[in-house]
Parts: C-alpha cells; structure tokens; sequence
C-alpha cells in the first residue's frame, strides 16, 4: 500500500454536513456545495437563528433535484450534544458523505492573561471536537469505503505566534489529527478521502484587527476565497492545501537552527500580525 490513494468524494450529490455553518466560511461553503450539487447540505452551529438562515440560503442555492437542507443547534463542546445531534441526522439524512470540521474559536491574549476557560474552550472547540464528529460519522464512510472527512486547521497549525499560544496549540493539535487519521485510513485499506487545510488568516469578524507585512506574498485571505478553495480541493481529492503556498516555506524552516527560524518569522512579520488584533467576542465559528 505504498501507493494507496483514497477514493474522490465529490460534492454533487454527496450529503454535506458543516459545523459552524452558521456564518463565515462556513456558512460560504455551505451554499456553495448546494450550487455545486450537494443532494443535501447539514448545518450545525451554536447559533439556531444563524444555522437556519445558512440552510435557507442554502436551499434557495441548490441545483439538485429533491434537494434537502437542515439545520441543528450543536454546542460542539458537548459530547452528549453531538451524540444526540449526530444520531439525529443520521435518522433524517440516513448518513453523511462529506464531514467539514469547520467551527473554530480565537481569544487573542497573551499567555499569561489566557484562563484555563480559554485554553479548554480552544482545545474543545478546535480539537476535540473533531474527534467527536468523527467518531460519529466515519463508521459509516468506512462501511460504505468512500466519502470524505475535512479538517479546517490554519496556518497556526504550522508555525507559532505571538498572542495564539491556546490557538496555535489547538491548531496544531487539529493538524496532528487530520495526519494521523489519514495515515489510519490508508494503513487500514479504506478509501476514505481526508482534506487537511491551513489557510494564513482570513478577513472574517474572528480575526478582526490582524495585520500582515507583505500583503502580496501573505494575504488576508477572503471569506470567499478560502470557501471556494476548500470545496475545489475536496472535488479534486487534494489531501493536503495550505493557503498562500509560501506558507508552506515555514515546514521547511523548522529543519534549520531555531534563530534562524525566529528570525525568517520576524522578516515576514508574522511575529507581529496579532498587535492590533480585536477579534469578535464570543465567536466559535470560522
């Protein structure tokens, strides 16, 4: 199996469920796949009134015949609640092709000013629960051999920054998750298809406020941008995108000195990206 590459999970026709659907990207990507086909688009999100908005807009996008939309409040933090949630969608959707690990939070404090609160909620928010939806889904895309599991982690997976220590630890953990579940899925024969995706930061309410240093070579990514960015990467079965591809530049850094490295951070202004960062209290979602 040196060579085994999993299955395409198309999005026409597929049945998509996104967490925090309820706005951002999220919400983006959600009707998008319904433009795109999807027999079904799931959202879940925290927020009922956005959640539902995001499933009527997704309906009134869809281009499927029969097309179906749905919306379940999910507090993603709670085990019982996704298992509820979880057991819910299957009854109603009979399964769930493509899972998006969407829902995201970001408090933006130095170290020493973040709680135990803020660094739990991260850690939930941005990792564990993918464990959870995972767990909830995957059996049956691996009964069935074919579907495809999203993780939406961030370039903060990759490389460290100043004020993101709970989010870059949580973010990285979502990273270190995405690759151990692929190499699971390939050692294991299955064809499931997985997508781990690390965008720089995105001009969405949950970043308000960041600066980068070289806007051509390091952009503020758009909502729309990265929404269309991750859809084409499930439809072509890409397994792994980061956004810009300089990006990528910091996994070859980390095999040079750490000086080296700490500098090569400071010249591209990373270090100092989250100084005038407002963020949108409250926010769990992309």
């Amino acid at each position: 199996m040196l060579f085994f590459k999993p299955y395409k999970a198309p999005i026409k026709g597929a049945v998509v469920l996104i967490t925090g659907a309820g706005s951002g990207i999220g919400r983006l990507m959600a009707v998008e796949a319904a433009r795109r086909g999807a027999r079904a688009v799931i959202v879940w999100d925290l927020n009922a009134e956005s959640g539902a908005e995001t499933a009527g807009m997704a309906e009134a996008a869809a281009t499927a015949p029969r097309f179906r939309s749905g919306a379940f409040t999910v507090d993603v933090t709670d085990a019982e609640a996704v298992h509820e949630a979880a057991a819910q969608t299957l009854s109603e959707y009979g399964r769930v092709d493509i899972l998006i690990n969407n829902a995201g939070i970001v408090t933006g404090k130095p170290v020493l000013e973040t709680t135990d609160r803020d660094v739990q909620r991260s850690f939930e928010v941005n990792t564990i629960a993918h464990y959870r939806t995972v767990r909830e889904f995957l059996p049956g895309m691996i009964a069935r051999d074919r579907g495809s599991v999203v993780t939406i982690a961030s370039a903060a997976g990759l490389v460290g920054v100043p004020r993101l220590s709970d989010y870059n630890g949580s973010k990285f953990g979502a990273v270190g998750f995405a690759q151990s579940l692929r190499e699971e899925l390939r050692h294991m024969g299955s064809h499931v298809h997985t997508l781990l995706y690390c965008p720089y930061y995105i001009s969405t309410g949950m970043f308000a406020g960041v600066k980068t240093k070289f806007s051509l070579v390091l952009p503020i990514l758009t909502p729309e941008k990265v929404a269309t960015q991750v859809l084409d990467a499930i439809d072509k079965g890409t397994q792994f995108k980061v956004h810009p591809p300089i990006v990528r530049l910091v996994q070859i850094l980390q095999a040079f000195p750490v000086p080296f490295m700490d500098a090569m951070v400071e010249f591209f202004g990373v270090a100092d990206t989250m100084n005038e960062f407002t963020g949108r209290a409250g926010d769990a979602t992309k």
